[in-house]
């Protein structure tokens, strides 16, 4: 839906650097699509952990001899899978739309593969925020909403669909260092369609560098946190 509505309504009003030009925009768009489709995983992770606490299956895992945090890692393991999943029909939907790598600059199959790769990394770094919220609410209702509020603005204020340049000085320096638009860049960059030069932001200079900076912190922060609610919980 989102790629049918961003390139066929908006395409040819979004200004990409000094050009409308529709099928620009397109190569520009398809990585912010990627970057959003696995971040959205959040929310189905956080209600599938409400869920099973909801339900009493954790209480069953206790009885087991697993190591806590095991349970968790499975879940997010399980959502990451779905997530390629996912990932893998969009591309192809992006692909009969238009979209394709090395629009703009040369770019290999090993390069596109590693900016899938870093797409991936990051939406199993955000299942784990999902995981945080689900462990924190009673009902997987409220893991659903709660894993969709904050992500709106952490998407949309962001080089996703727009230039940040584009944008008051301020907004764009909280879309130039926000982790979702250092991965959407870094992809623009492995997809060769960069969308003109970046702005002078150190993520945007170094986008790949930055993402996998990024997501690693995002893993070994919220991974720690929904680790000893869990514990907390089930203890």
């Amino acid at each position: 839906m989102f790629v049918i509505l961003f390139t066929y309504v908006f395409g040819g009003s979004m200004k990409i650097g000094t050009t409308t030009d529709p099928a620009v925009y397109k190569n520009f768009l398809m990585a912010g699509i990627f970057a959003q489709t696995v971040t959205f995983a959040t929310a189905g992770a956080g209600a599938g952990i409400a869920d099973d606490m909801h339900k009493g299956l954790i209480d069953r895992f206790r009885s087991l001899p697993m190591a806590r945090g095991a349970v968790l890692t499975g879940r997010t393991v399980a959502d990451l899978v779905q997530t390629a999943l996912t990932l893998l029909v969009l591309a192809i939907v992006a692909l009969l739309v238009g979209w394709r790598p090395g629009y703009e600059e040369p770019t290999n199959f090993g390069k596109v593969l590693a900016g899938f790769g870093l797409l991936l990394l990051l939406g199993y770094a955000f299942t784990w925020i999902g995981a945080l919220i689900g462990l924190s609410v009673r009902t997987p209702e409220a893991a659903t909403s709660g894993g969709l509020i904050w992500l709106f603005p952490v998407t949309f204020v962001s080089n996703a669909f727009v230039d940040s340049r584009q944008m008051t000085p301020w907004l764009r320096h909280i879309a130039d260092w926000n982790p979702f638009s250092a991965t959407v860049q870094a992809c623009r960059t492995l997809f060769g369609d960069p969308g003109q030069s970046p702005s002078d932001a150190w993520p945007m200079q170094h986008p790949v560098w930055a993402s996998l900076l990024y997501s690693i912190l995002i893993i070994a922060i919220f991974r720690t946190l929904a680790v000893r609610k869990y514990r907390r919980a089930v203890g």
